[in-house]
């Protein structure tokens, strides 16, 4: 049968954009990929995103350099996001069941192993952004040309999305990777290459067969780190010599002050994020939207934690001289279950919407008069409400109710007892008052008199638990 011959002269209306703009007619009328070979390609960047996802998690908690530690946490979240899209846009794609959990490929398997198992941050960095993200943005665009744009226009959509946001990644990790090289690293990266050349690329165009892939560190098994770790600038990390919720809901200081002790409290989430990784990251069997809905959640305790950098750069505060510690996170992740953590971490959520919670604080940061202390507090406040929403959507069915979930965090925080002595009696920390000292800073940097009653504020944790019914947080939120 011979091709019939296109319309030459065909218009569009007024010539107006046809197509609704997606694309030319000449583009148009040419065939693009089947929806086989699309979905075969979306379940490749599935699998990938998913384990981005899962190598980025599992790294937040032992990661010590800060910078890194919330970067992780914002990607992280961002593969979960593109992980659900796909998930969705191959399910309207003729494509049940979905077999999602395929791995679709052993030698990308094996590259994403070498990435998960590697022994440094240096090694994670080149690995993530040099390597898997770069190879995933080039399936991403690959696709995009060859897909037909009208036809596979939702594909379309997702991918320019997932096009902008990997683009976002190269342009964070290039640098980091830049400042942080890897010494030595012609083995491994030659490994990776080698590995992703087997696979066919991410989108598996013309793999090749190899029954004996090479590996290095995938040879291990690989054993996920619960301990935080931090970076040099993180000082005495056992301190619990500031009771900062005693400060903040006294009515004896003044909302400046008052302000200041916000931002530590906002700086200290770091250590909501190392403990929701350990529960993201073992805890099994879950539908992916509670890994979604988690990663969300963490992104934002990450977010907190960097506003609080945020507030005390404006308030001409050196943060470091703070003591930012890790008792919270170390603890839950080395003394309870990743059921009973996820129990802790909803108990003290829904101790912060009453009144004397979120509210409050964010009363306070406008009474400050510093402005970005109430922008801050606006958004804490607004996720924290979304963070509850969360705890009661994947928690409270499993326990029967609102209260018997509250009851059962609550116990199982009560079996954290105060290890403020204990601390102190093995040498780990003298539970140094670090708070004139900051307080002093932000009068001299606001050219203030320090008030005398603040100044002597010297309040600890000591047999304090952590929520702000009972003596004020440890750590946490």
């Amino acid at each position: 049968m011979t091709e019939p011959t296109p319309l030459a002269n065909y218009q569009s209306y007024k010539n107006l954009p046809p197509l609704a703009g997606l694309c030319t007619i000449k583009d148009a009328i040419q065939p693009g990929l089947s929806v086989e070979e699309c979905v075969r390609r979306l379940k490749r960047f599935h699998y990938c995103f998913v384990r981005m996802h899962a190598i980025l998690t599992a790294r937040i908690t032992a990661e010590p350099i800060y910078e890194l530690k919330m970067a992780y946490s914002h990607h992280a979240y961002l593969c979960a996001e593109h992980v659900t899209a796909l998930r969705q846009r191959i399910s309207e794609m003729r494509e049940p069941p979905l077999g999602l959990e395929v791995v679709p490929h052993p030698a990308l398997e094996a590259f994403f192993d070498e990435i998960r198992n590697a022994h440094s941050t240096e090694e994670i960095l080149f690995g993530i952004y040099s390597r898997a993200v770069s190879a995933l943005l080039e399936a991403c665009e690959r696709y995009i040309r060859d897909t037909h744009p009208l036809a596979d226009a939702p594909s379309q959509r997702i991918l320019r999305f997932a096009r902008l946001e990997l683009c976002d990644l190269i342009e964070f990790g290039q640098p980091a990777v830049v400042e942080l090289p890897i010494a030595n690293s012609t083995a491994w990266n030659t490994l990776l290459e080698n590995l992703l050349e087997i696979a066919g690329g991410v989108d598996g165009i013309n793999p090749v067969d190899e029954p004996n892939l090479p590996r290095i560190y995938s040879n291990a098994t690989y054993t996920y780190d619960p301990i935080p770790k931090r970076d040099e600038r993180f000082q005495d990390l056992w301190n619990q010599g500031v009771n900062a919720e005693a400060f903040l809901y006294s009515k004896a200081y003044p909302p400046n002050a008052k302000a200041l002790m916000m931002m530590y409290k906002r700086i200290r989430e770091i250590d909501v994020p190392e403990m929701m990784a350990s529960i993201i990251v073992q805890t099994s069997g879950k539908p992916w939207n509670y890994y979604r809905d988690l990663s969300r959640q963490l992104w934002d305790e990450a977010r907190h934690a960097m506003m609080g950098e945020v507030g005390f750069v404006a308030l001409g505060v050196d943060w470091t001289q703070a003591r930012i510690t890790y008792n919270w996170s170390y603890r839950l992740n080395t003394e309870c279950t990743p059921q009973e953590r996820h129990a802790v971490l909803f108990f003290i959520e829904q101790g912060l919407m009453p009144k004397s919670g979120k509210r409050y604080e964010y009363e306070v940061a406008h009474e400050s008069g510093v402005p970005i202390m109430g922008t801050i507090q606006d958004f804490d406040w607004a996720d924290e409400v979304l963070h509850s929403q969360i705890g009661r959507q994947w928690l409270v069915p499993e326990y029967g109710g609102l209260l018997p979930a509250m009851k059962y965090g609550d116990e199982c925080w009560s079996r954290i007892l105060s290890n403020w002595a204990t601390v102190k009696e093995k040498g780990l920390t003298s539970h140094e008052n670090w708070w004139p000292g900051i307080y002093t800073q932000a009068c001299i940097a606001a050219k203030r008199v320090p008030d005398a009653k603040v100044l002597d504020f010297a309040e600890t944790n000591e047999a304090k638990r952590a929520d702000i019914h009972r003596g004020g947080l440890v750590g946490g939120e």
